[in-house]
């Protein structure tokens, strides 16, 4: 059981039977009474937004997680497969758990899978990551000097948003946290 004063983004505690990681925390403190803490969090299994309030003082159970290093093999659709760098064991996660994470994965990627007794909920990808765009507009003369941009299609199957400049073939970084164009990559 923890403090509800240490909810923080990124805790995932136990609340209802369901497991909630912390996406936004607000600490409030009137002139007179107790302080509230309001949280908004996500279910971890369905995806669905909470927001809870708490008073100060209130206790909530915390869950103890695992993480296991994994590389990302391939999918057949609907599951995608990592292989855990230490045993070797292979898992397969449905494609709703990595919800948009699936557009940046590329084979042999790493990333970190975060386990609820034995059951895997999520996925932490790179920060960034290079992909080939397969799938741009073609650039009309006078367009590229305004900070007009486009829609690309990379080899993962991501749709990012890019500026003009970028062509057919070209290597893009791409920021996983947000889906945001970074910079276009060299080869």
């Amino acid at each position: 059981m923890i403090d509800a004063n240490d909810l923080r983004k990124g805790v995932t505690i136990i609340l209802d039977g369901s497991l909630l990681k912390v996406l936004d925390y607000s600490f409030n403190k009137t002139g007179r009474g107790n302080a509230s803490i309001r949280i908004k969090a996500r279910d971890l299994r369905t995806g669905s937004i909470y927001e809870r309030t708490f008073s100060s003082g209130e206790r909530v159970q915390d869950a103890r997680l695992d993480y296991h290093n994994v590389q990302y093999l391939y999918n057949d659709g609907e599951v995608y497969y990592f292989m855990d760098l230490e045993t070797f064991e292979q898992y397969g996660l449905q494609k709703s758990v990595l919800a948009e994470s699936a557009g940046y994965l590329k084979e042999n990627m790493e990333a970190k899978i975060t386990f609820y007794e034995s059951e895997a909920l999520d996925i932490e990808l790179p920060t960034s990551v290079d992909l080939k765009v397969v799938t741009a507009e073609m650039a009309v003369k006078g367009d590229t000097a305004t900070g007009v941009t486009k829609r690309v299609i990379t080899e993962s199957g991501a749709a990012v948003m890019v500026p003009y400049f970028v062509v057919e073939g070209d290597i893009i970084r791409v920021d996983t946290r947000t889906g945001d164009y970074v910079t276009r990559v060299k080869e």
